[in-house]
C-alpha cells in the first residue's frame, strides 16, 4: 500500500503541473466542446446529475451543468462533510446562493435538500482507461461513489481535458470505477471494461 501511496503521490504532482500547463484559453474550448457535443446519457425528466464547482485548473463543467438544466435534468453539488466521509450531495440550480466550503469550493447552502443523484460528474488529476481516476488524495468522491452505488444504480462520469489521461492509474481496493470519461477530443465508454 505504501509504494502505490508514493507512486499516487508522484502521479498527482506530474498530473497537476500538466493540467496547470494548459493555457485558459484552451481549457475554456474543451469545456465548451464537451457541452456543444451530444451528452451519452440519455437526460429524462427529473434525472438528478451533481457536478462540482470547479478548483483551480479543473475542467470547468458548467456549461455542461447548464445544457443538461435545459434539457430537464435536476442539478446538485458535493458539500464536504468532513474527513473520512462521503460528501453531501445538495440540490442546487443555477443562481442559487453558494458558500465558500472546505478549500474555498462553492457548495450548496446547508438548507438546500440532500438528494442522491443518477450521474455523478467528477473532478480529477488523472485518468486511465480500466476506469480510474486519480483525485487529489483524500478519498472523498470514491466514497460517495461507492456509497450512492450501494443505494442504487449511479453512472460516474470524469470530465477532463485529454491531456489528463495516463497509461495506468496505480489503485487500491477502495478505489471506485468510473462509467465514462468526457474529454474535449471524446467519449470514453468504460462500462463495458
Amino acid at each position: 500500500m505504501e509504494t502505490i501511496s508514493n507512486e499516487k503521490a508522484e502521479l498527482r504532482v506530474a498530473a497537476q503541473a500538466r493540467r496547470d500547463a494548459l493555457p485558459v484559453d484552451a481549457r475554456k474550448a474543451a469545456a465548451e466542446t464537451i457541452a456543444a457535443r451530444d451528452f451519452p446519457l440519455a437526460i429524462t425528466s427529473g434525472v438528478i446529475i451533481s457536478g462540482f464547482m470547479p478548483l483551480k485548473s479543473e475542467i470547468n463543467p458548467l456549461p455542461l451543468l447548464q445544457k443538461l438544466s435545459l434539457a430537464g435534468a435536476r442539478l446538485a453539488l458535493p458539500a464536504i462533510a468532513g474527513r473520512g466521509k462521503p460528501l453531501i450531495i445538495r440540490a442546487w440550480e443555477f443562481g442559487a446562493p453558494l458558500d465558500r466550503g472546505q478549500w474555498g469550493i462553492r457548495e450548496p447552502k446547508p438548507e438546500a435538500p440532500e438528494v442522491e443523484p443518477d450521474i455523478l460528474l467528477v473532478p480529477l488529476l488523472a485518468f486511465d482507461r480500466a476506469g480510474y481516476r486519480l483525485g487529489y488524495g483524500a478519498g472523498y468522491y470514491d466514497m460517495t461513489i461507492h456509497r450512492l452505488r450501494a443505494l442504487k444504480p449511479v453512472i460516474a462520469v470524469g470530465i477532463a481535458f485529454a491531456a489528463q489521461e495516463v497509461p495506468k492509474i496505480p489503485t487500491t481496493p477502495r478505489d471506485e470505477r468510473l462509467d465514462l470519461v468526457l474529454t474535449e477530443r471524446e467519449v470514453i465508454d468504460l462500462r463495458g471494461k
